[in-house]
Parts: structure tokens; C-alpha cells; sequence
């Protein structure tokens, strides 16, 4: 069959494969669009490298950011007297708002490039993380939460860049370690911020030194936005500005760009499929310590430690389900991909059910929390193994869109599981498994006419040429437009 192997050779005038090639100007082997065909984790070579870790490290603060309140409820929601309906619209609220900036931000980065993406969303939302520090009311939590949550829309500037930095067949692995590393930030926040309040609570009062503990990821915003700004790269041979005044890039019509991904229904299916992964991270980073810390009276830091496992499986996880996606697709190409993308999402749904049923028992729900993120992560990555090969011209808005749905799931499973009073955390985690395993069966009607899918065959006509380059005119053709779309219908061909 056919399918996206990344296994054939690239051949170009200058004699690149996609088994890299050394060039002088580069630290890492390159492919025919200067893409690296290696991930090198303890380089830190520009350009390649330097974005890479920019992206996640970015990516991780925001992380950071985001879900600094949810360990601090139990103190917060006492200072502020936030009730349950508080509490929840608070926590839709802080993935609600980067709904419309991750679909925004892939307009952006198509448009202007993945570094000034980042560095906006970093520079700009860390006002929102110190004015978290002067709220007095539940609706001044809201807000700031609201506005801390924006900064969540450099997951598409993350996978974005991955994506134009490294060659397609290693693309799987590099989106879900850059994406995993970064999500581990909600891991990470779930400790690090208790800890931090209990340090300070020693010489403040509590509803002081909760306040004073959100003046690290606000200096953590600053800090990286200017380093991304100032020191990294936006594509392997240059910044966006320089090339397009160069003549070396095409200035991109994004209203094209935005009009044939919404036009793309391969994309909405794994809208909503991603929401069932990455929605269900950001619901169960708002509120598994809070449901540690009442379920089985835990103390706070105890509680935020056992808490931050759902977000640190992060670690290795969503690398896993890359390196599934692609080893699956060098054996069975684009069914490959959507195959292990099923199976693992599925799982995720039947071991969050099993969690839900685990609430008499610490030890049988940690370990169900540890395999159900497990495969939350690896679902992710498997996701983002599929993204890049749906449009080429498009790749910044559907890497938006897709994003931008993991924020609406989330926004949805809190609103029908966990926002009122109407079911416990435990049965809210049974129903939204359930959820789970409902939706990810539409993953079962992705398509590629070149590659076919999870149960239908290629229709042995269309080339990856004609699915790539079908979207430009002969007129943008002419104009060198389509070059990139041209390279990478090569890189992405499979063997018969």
C-alpha cells in the first residue's frame, strides 16, 4: 500500500536527500528545504536546535502560567470566597480564552513567522500573570485567568516551528517532544507553585503568599519572550522579514491560506478529536488536585506532588505516541498514523473511566491517573503525527484550528462534568471517558486521496503533488509560490 513512510529519497538539483546532507552553514545534516533529518536533543545549534528548544521552553511557561492557580484553589477560594460555580467558570475561562488566539496565531505564524508569534504572547500575557497578585473578587480571578490562558496559543507557534525545522520524517517525534516537554510545564506548576507558596508562607501570611508565588512565571514570560525575540530563528534559511525582502519568499495570501483549511474537513475531524486529548489534559490539569485534596484529605503540597504525575507522564508520553505514528507509518503509511491514533486515544478513554471508578482507593486511582495520561500525552502525539500532512500552504492555520480545539473540548468536558453540582469529580470522569471513546471514533472517516484510510485504499490516481500543489493557481506556480509544496510532496511520498 501507500502511506507516508519517509523512507524514499529526496533528490533535488543540488543533490539533498532526506537522509540529510552536511552543508556548511548548518550544524545538523538537511534535507532539500534546509529542514534538519535529525533531532539532536542536546544541541543547541541554530537554527534548528535553538527553535526547537525556544519553542517547548516557551510553550512550558505558559504551562506554567495557566494552571498556577489550580493547586492554590483550596487557599485561593477560601481568601476570595469562590464558591464550586466560581471555581469552574474561572477554569473555563483560563482555556476559553486562547480559543480564538490559537486559531489567530496560526493566521499569524503563516503570515509573519512563529518567533514574533511567540514573543507577543509571551510579552503580552505576562502583565495577566502579576495582576493575578492584586485580585480581591471572584470575578478578578476570572478575568485574570482569561487573559493568562492566551498564552496557551504558543502551542501553535510550537508545532508550527517544529514543523518548518525538521523533515517530515521525523516530524512526529519532534512536534510531540517539543509539544509533551512543553505540557509538562502543568506537571510541573501542580508542585512548584505549592512549594513555592509554603516557602513564603513561612515569613507571609497565606493569603499573602500565594500572591508573591506568581511573580516567577511572570518573570519566566518575560525572560523567554525576549530570548525567542531576540535570538532565534523563524526558518531553517532565514527570519520571515529578511526573506521576503530578499526575494527569497513569497509574501503568503493568508486569506487563502485560512479559506482552503476551513474548506479542509480533515482538519475539523481531528479538531474534535483532538479536543478529546488535549481538552481532557487541560481539564484534568484544573482539577485533579483540588479532587486529591478533597476526595482523600491529602494536605495541599501532598496533594499538588501526587497532582503534578498526570502532568509530568509529559516527559516521554507524547514522545511515545510520535515515535508510534511514525514507526507505524514506515510500515503501514498514512493508515498507520490514524490507526495508532485510535487505538491510543481509545485507551485513554477506558482508563479514565477506570479512574473514575477508582475514588475509594489512593493507590488504584494514582496509578489509573498515571496510565490515563499516559495516554492522553501519547494520543497527542500521535495527533500532531497526522497535522502536518493535511495541507502544506495551510499548515499555520490547521495546526491553529486543531489547537484551538483542544481548548474547546476542554472548555466543553468542564462546562457538562465538572462545573456544578450535578455530578461528583468521579462521575464526571466516568462520563467524560465515555465522551472519549465516542468522538475518537471519528477519526475512523480521515481520507487522503494518495494515501487512503484507516479502512479504504488509496484511488490510485492522485500523487502527493496533486494533493499539495493543488492548491496554488498555475498563475502562483509561475511565481515559485507553490516551490515549497513542490519539496515537500517528495519528502512525503511513500514507496508502494
Amino acid at each position: 500500500m501507500r502511506g507516508v513512510t519517509g523512507k524514499e529519497q529526496i533528490v533535488s538539483g543540488t543533490g539533498f536527500t532526506n537522509e540529510g546532507e552536511q552543508l556548511s552553514q548548518f550544524a545538523l545534516p538537511v534535507d532539500a528545504e534546509h529542514k534538519s533529518t535529525v533531532l539532536a536533543i542536546i544541541s543547541f545549534a541554530r537554527p534548528h536546535m535553538l527553535a526547537f528548544h525556544c519553542s517547548w521552553l516557551g510553550f512550558f511557561t505558559t504551562f506554567v502560567s495557566t494552571f498556577a492557580a489550580a493547586p492554590m484553589i483550596p487557599v485561593i477560594r477560601n481568601d476570595i470566597d469562590m464558591d464550586i460555580v466560581d471555581i469552574g467558570n474561572a477554569g473555563v475561562a483560563a482555556v476559553t480564552g486562547t480559543i480564538f488566539c490559537r486559531v489567530s496565531m496560526g493566521v499569524f505564524c503563516d503570515t509573519f513567522g512563529p518567533r514574533w508569534g511567540y514573543a507577543f504572547l509571551m510579552l503580552g500575557v505576562a502583565p495577566a500573570v502579576f495582576g493575578m497578585a492584586t485580585v480581591t473578587t471572584p470575578i478578578g480571578f476570572l478575568v485574570s485567568r482569561f487573559f493568562i490562558g492566551w498564552g496557551l496559543a504558543t502551542f501553535v507557534a510550537c508545532q508550527f516551528w517544529s514543523s518548518v525545522m525538521f523533515n517530515p520524517k521525523i516530524v512526529g517525534i519532534t512536534n510531540a517532544t517539543a509539544a509533551g516537554w512543553g505540557n509538562l510545564g502543568g506537571g510541573v506548576t501542580q508542585f512548584l507553585i505549592p512549594a513555592m507558596y509554603e516557602a513564603i508562607a513561612k515569613t507571609k501570611v497565606d493569603f499573602t503568599a500565594w500572591r508573591y508565588a506568581f511573580f516567577l512565571p511572570g518573570c519566566m514570560h518575560i525572560f523567554v519572550g525576549l530570548m525567542v525575540l531576540f535570538f532565534a530563528q523563524d526558518l531553517p534559511d532565514g527570519q520571515y522579514s529578511k526573506l521576503k525582502k530578499t526575494g527569497q519568499m513569497v509574501k503568503p495570501k493568508g486569506s487563502v491560506a485560512f479559506y482552503q483549511a476551513i474548506m479542509n474537513y480533515r482538519m475539523w475531524v481531528l479538531v474534535a478529536s483532538y479536543g478529546m486529548c488535549f481538552g481532557v489534559e487541560l481539564t484534568m490539569n484544573n482539577i485533579i488536585v483540588t479532587y486529591l485534596f478533597d476526595q482523600f484529605n491529602l494536605g495541599l503540597t501532598t496533594a499538588g506532588l501526587l497532582g503534578s504525575l498526570f502532568g509530568m507522564m509529559n516527559l516521554f508520553a507524547r514522545s511515545v505516541g510520535g515515535f508510534m505514528s511514525d514507526e507505524a507509518a514506515k510500515r503501514y503509511g498514512m493508515r498507520g498514523r490514524l490507526w495508532v491514533l485510535w487505538i491510543v486515544q481509545t485507551l485513554e478513554g477506558g482508563m479514565c473511566i477506570f479512574m473514575g471508578l477508582s475514588k475509594d482507593s489512593l493507590a488504584w486511582t494514582l496509578f489509573a491517573c498515571v496510565c490515563f495520561s499516559s495516554f492522553v500525552q501519547a494520543a497527542e502525539g500521535a495527533s500532531y503525527g497526522v497535522v502536518p500532512f493535511v495541507s502544506k500552504r495551510s499548515l499555520g492555520v490547521v495546526s491553529g484550528f486543531v489547537g484551538a480545539g483542544g481548548n474547546a473540548g476542554s472548555a466543553i468536558t468542564q462546562v457538562l462534568f465538572f462545573k456544578s453540582t450535578k455530578y461528583s469529580t468521579s462521575e464526571g470522569l466516568q462520563l467524560m471517558g465515555l465522551m472519549i471513546i465516542a468522538v475518537t471514533m471519528v477519526v475512523h472517516t480521515i481520507h487522503f486521496p494518495m494515501w487512503g484510510g484507516m479502512w479504504t485504499k488509496a484511488d490510485g490516481v492522485t500523487t502527493e503533488e496533486d494533493y499539495y500543489t493543488g492548491a496554488y493557481t498555475e498563475e502562483e506556480k509561475a511565481q515559485g509560490m507553490a516551490d515549497a509544496a513542490y519539496k515537500f510532496s517528495a519528502s512525503a511520498r511513500a514507496s508502494e
